[in-house]
């Protein structure tokens, strides 16, 4: 469920990093020492060096929290493993529904702060479906991150999510562009989490070509169950 949202975030830490490296490298012999006491309190571990000119201890704090995973990126990692269910899915808001099976493969990467979800599957009409996403938990938005793409489309669909107030359902957006209306439009999606080995994900939208009176319906149900 944008690669190139990780390209850009990717994109900006390197340069982030190399920046400091040069600073570091050509810094005055006075700059202060940065071993964080704040962030050795917070349990991270930060090593010996000479801050670049104008930067905090804090500032190094706020990097160091920004890349560590927690509570968060741990209950994405809590679905890791092999699921199978069925889907079910409505082409525009009276359409009759058209099931398939699916499976799903999701798997921790970067040391637990993302999470890679694969989805094989068949679409009813179209043929064999493969899905690929990316999920996480950004510290600094406080929010959830999605990308998406898959063999039926050349976009790329990204989400932003929040947890409900149970801790037991994300509540997601997502933005892609519509081959129909032509133009950047907006779905909404729910999916359970922590659940043990049972997992609900429904998605909701509106007909681009107007069924319905322009209001939401329900997309597409997938119900799985961990193997």
């Amino acid at each position: 469920m944008n690669r190139k949202y990780l390209f850009d975030v990717a994109l900006v830490a390197i340069i982030g990093l190399a920046t400091i490296a040069v600073s570091v490298a050509v810094a005055a012999d006075d700059t202060k020492s940065a071993a964080p006491a704040a962030a050795k309190e917070s349990g991270l571990k930060i090593p010996e060096m000479k801050l670049p000119p104008g930067w905090t201890e804090e500032d190094m704090k706020a990097c160091m929290l920004a890349g560590t995973p927690g509570k968060m990126q741990a209950l994405l990692a809590s679905e890791a493993g092999s699921w199978q269910g069925k889907q079910t899915m409505w082409m525009a808001p009276d359409a009759p529904p058209m099931a398939s099976d699916v499976t799903s493969t999701i798997s921790p990467v970067m040391d637990g702060r993302y999470t890679k979800v694969e989805v094989n599957g068949d679409m009813p009409g179209m043929g064999p479906f493969q899905g690929f996403g990316l999920y996480g938990f950004d510290n600094v938005s406080q929010k959830f991150v999605s990308t998406w793409m898959d063999n039926h489309s050349t976009g790329i669909m990204t989400g932003t999510g929040e947890l409900s107030s149970d801790g037991k359902q994300i509540n997601w957006t997502f933005n892609y562009n519509c081959p129909i209306a032509k133009k950047p439009v907006t779905m909404r999606q729910t999916e359970t989490v922590g659940g043990g080995n049972t997992k609900v994900l429904e998605m909701f939208g509106v007909d681009p070509k107007g069924g319905g009176g322009g209001k939401e319906f329900k997309m597409m149900r997938i119900e799985m169950t961990k193997k």
